[in-house]
């Protein structure tokens, strides 16, 4: 896989499978624009990357930032190839416990703000005859209690790939999903878990993943690449489970 000369935007890139995703990418020729809200965390992902990289710092949920990140693209580059909406947040809660306020966070940033960045992005990559590629998760396809707004979130992500697909296949475009199991991010400490109960999950996803063992976001991140480059030149509208096999696993 090559994507030299090839302009790519990853959001959510300050750590985690966005870090990695961006990475490889830089390993592989590509120009990538770094988008997260730490710069510090950027900063050190800019230094693992080997290609000319782009930081934007800035927070996707607003508006008027998500449109200056798709116009410093092109000013920098003149050009979008890939566009790797990534940028995500999971916040623990049920029909009883999880509150407006909670569900808000989690679309806006979840949904709301790759539907836009996407209407920004699709007249930038009908021109290249580019694609996207969306970071969902397991929880759009399978169900799970305790992350309600969490897996409405990321089902509604697997509805805006598959229905962005095919409105925008006639013009060269593709687009497409991962989605992941549990991977070693960091991401459920982040929603609140203290190491105990986070060594806890781990030892837990030995069970529910039929592989045994949670993922790393490497492993994402190859098939992130995978989905954004040539070799994947027929798929389109797919919901790519990167998950140790856990969405075909059912309680016995």
């Amino acid at each position: 896989m090559s994507f030299t000369d090839k302009v790519v935007i990853v959001t959510g890139a300050s750590s985690g499978i966005g870090a990695e995703t961006a990475v490889k990418f830089s390993s592989l020729g590509a120009k990538v624009i770094l988008n997260g809200r730490n710069s510090e965390k950027l900063k050190e992902v800019l230094n693992r990357c080997v290609n000319p990289v782009f930081t934007v710092v800035g927070d996707v949920t607003d508006e008027k930032f998500a449109a200056s990140l798709i116009k410093a693209t092109i000013e920098k580059y003149g050009r979008l190839d890939v566009l790797v909406n990534n940028a995500g947040v999971l916040e623990p809660g049920s029909i009883e416990t999880t509150s407006l306020e909670q569900y808000d966070r989690v679309f806006n940033t979840n949904v709301r703000s790759l539907y836009h960045l996407t209407m920004l992005a699709v007249p930038e990559l009908i021109k290249t005859k580019g694609n996207i590629v969306n970071v969902s998760s397991v929880t759009g396809t399978r169900s799970f209690p305790n992350a309600l707004a969490y897996c409405m979130s990321k089902s509604a992500v697997d509805q805006l790939t598959k229905c962005v697909a095919l409105e925008v296949a006639a013009k060269g475009v593709r687009v497409n999903s991962v989605n992941p199991g549990v991977i070693t991010t960091g991401l459920h400490k982040k929603s609140g878990m203290d190491e105990k109960a986070y060594a806890e999950f781990l030892e837990k996803s030995r069970t529910t993943h039929a592989l045994g063992r949670a993922g790393e976001a490497t492993e994402v991140a190859d098939a992130i690449v995978f989905l954004a480059s040539d070799n994947a030149s027929f798929i389109t509208g797919e919901n790519l489970h990167v998950d140790g096999g856990r969405h075909a696993m059912c309680p016995r």
